[in-house]
């Protein structure tokens, strides 16, 4: 440690959760990086892994083999030492001895007695045995500072805990809680606030390491904020084109068929702005195991046709009443048909009418999402056209996208790097989150949305920065409740 950079060892017995807490701890969900496995002794050497920020090394944590023979090298450490209660120099004496066979616990002890902090993982759902307790003496005897670390299981708890408890209590400088399976953000800064209190004497480079890593969660969800707005944007200015010609226009099945065609292709070019929108989100968060995809057709996109998603999410019929007249004609039919400018727009118009009312009496209704010819509208001979479809003309449909947004961000938010299970990034039946939006925030996004569903998204820096907010905050609230 001569370089100054503070260290921690984090030991235990084998299959403890060791690896685990630091790919969790630091978001590492590559085996290629670090293994995590349940096979035990997985881990045969030291690996150190660096935190890092603008090329400044800040803090290291070095993942050691488990103790393998914890009993039998108490007792050759106490022989060594003879009378009393041996420390450091007995530790070294032992580490140096050759050809007794602790291999493991020689090398757990080298970045000790080298001067790192100790980071000791136990799972409190097993049972207390003599191992155990010759484990916490060995690393007392290095005097370095000592975090006990209690990886919780769902077995774990009741009287076996609060027996561990005491034990490392009487052992440790501090005793923490964390289940490296489960633990999102605000349990990650919280182990890393417990290592500044057992360690001292690093303590203006480990607040600076903690103040940077706040500030690097916060640059995170902003730039999640700014793959949101985008998505949101381009799906609502998503609009997917065929031609019809005249003798199709008058065949009622051939009619059909092309707006079949064309309703396939709109949520399929949906589904695509989708899948890139949360492969962005996994890519800033750091999650390789949890997938958006795993074959081409294996994304679980918001199902628009399920009453259950349209009920849970989005905002409720009042709530769109309210401002159905500010998105007007965005709240209406907006699905319509390119004539040559004979319509001069007039289908959006009419949308827009009446939009209050729409809104209260559709806003729990499916999408409406058709392609019409406008009464009045006559092909001449031979003459072809251009059908436009796309967005759904329900006013809920922004907001339903959102919270599928939200829902999901959600989902990755959870998801502990020390899991090595892959895992599909679906949208889970659980409420949405818009309903609950300050009134000021929904109606901001809501003159937005309809901006960008007529096609004239604010081209006005501030507008775009104020929806950035909005949406950042959102992902906050997101991240609060998780």
């Amino acid at each position: 440690m001569s370089d100054g950079v503070p260290e921690f060892a984090v030991v235990g017995r084998v299959n403890m959760g060791k690896s685990a807490v630091i790919a969790t701890l630091l978001e590492i969900d590559d085996n290629e990086v670090l293994r995590v496995s349940p096979m035990p002794g997985e881990t045969t050497r030291c690996q150190t892994h660096r935190v890092v920020f603008g090329n400044k090394e800040f803090v290291r944590f070095i993942d050691t083999p488990g103790f393998s023979r914890p009993v039998e090298a108490m007792r050759a450490i106490r022989l060594l030492h003879g009378e009393g209660t041996p420390g450091r120099d007995a530790l070294r004496r032992f580490v140096a001895a050759e050809g007794d066979g602790f291999t493991d616990e020689k090398r757990l002890l080298e970045p000790l007695l080298a001067g790192a902090g100790v980071l000791y993982v136990v799972d409190p759902g097993k049972p207390l045995r003599d191992d155990f307790l010759a484990e916490m003496e060995i690393l007392r005897w290095t005097g370095r500072p000592r975090l006990a670390l209690m990886n919780l299981r769902e077995d774990a708890g009741g009287e076996s805990e609060e027996l561990w408890r005491e034990k490392l209590g009487s052992a440790f400088n501090l005793v923490r809680t964390f289940d490296a399976h489960r633990a999102k953000y605000a349990q990650r800064l919280m182990l890393m606030k417990a290592l500044l209190e057992i360690e001292e004497g690093h303590r203006p480079l480990l607040e600076e390491t903690i103040s940077r890593i706040e500030e690097e969660w916060d640059a995170r969800r902003n730039e999640a904020a700014e793959v949101v707005r985008e998505f949101l944007a381009e799906a609502l200015e998503l609009r997917v084109r065929a031609r019809i010609e005249e003798r199709e226009e008058t065949m009622p099945t051939r009619r059909k068929q092309k707006e079949d065609d064309l309703k396939a292709g709109y949520f399929e070019q949906l589904k695509k702005l989708e899948r890139r929108c949360f492969a962005a989100m996994l890519e800033i968060y750091r999650h390789h195991l949890l997938k958006v995809e795993t074959r081409e057709d294996a994304f679980e996109d918001i199902d628009l046709e399920s009453e259950e998603v349209w009920m849970k999410w989005g905002l409720k019929r009042g709530q769109l009443a309210i401002f159905a007249g500010v998105t007007g004609a965005a709240g209406g039919a907006i699905v319509d048909v390119s004539t040559g400018g004979l319509t001069h727009g007039l289908g959006t118009l009419l949308g827009g009418l009446g939009a209050a009312s729409a809104a209260w009496f559709k806003g729990g209704m499916l999408p409406d999402l058709k392609v019409d010819l406008r009464d009045g509208v006559r092909f001449s001979t031979g003459e072809t056209k251009e059908l436009v479809i796309g967005p759904p003309g329900n006013l809920n449909f922004p907001w339903i996208l959102l919270d599928g947004v939200l829902v999901r961000y959600g989902r990755i938010l959870e998801r502990a790097h020390g899991r090595r299970d892959v895992e599909l990034l679906t949208a889970v039946n659980e409420e949405g989150y818009t309903k609950h939006f300050p009134p000021e925030r929904r109606k901001l996004l809501g003159r937005w949305f309809g901006d960008c569903a007529k096609g004239s998204r604010p081209v006005g820096r501030d507008v775009e920065v104020e929806v950035l907010w909005a949406l950042e905050e959102a992902l906050r609230e997101v991240d609060s409740r998780k």
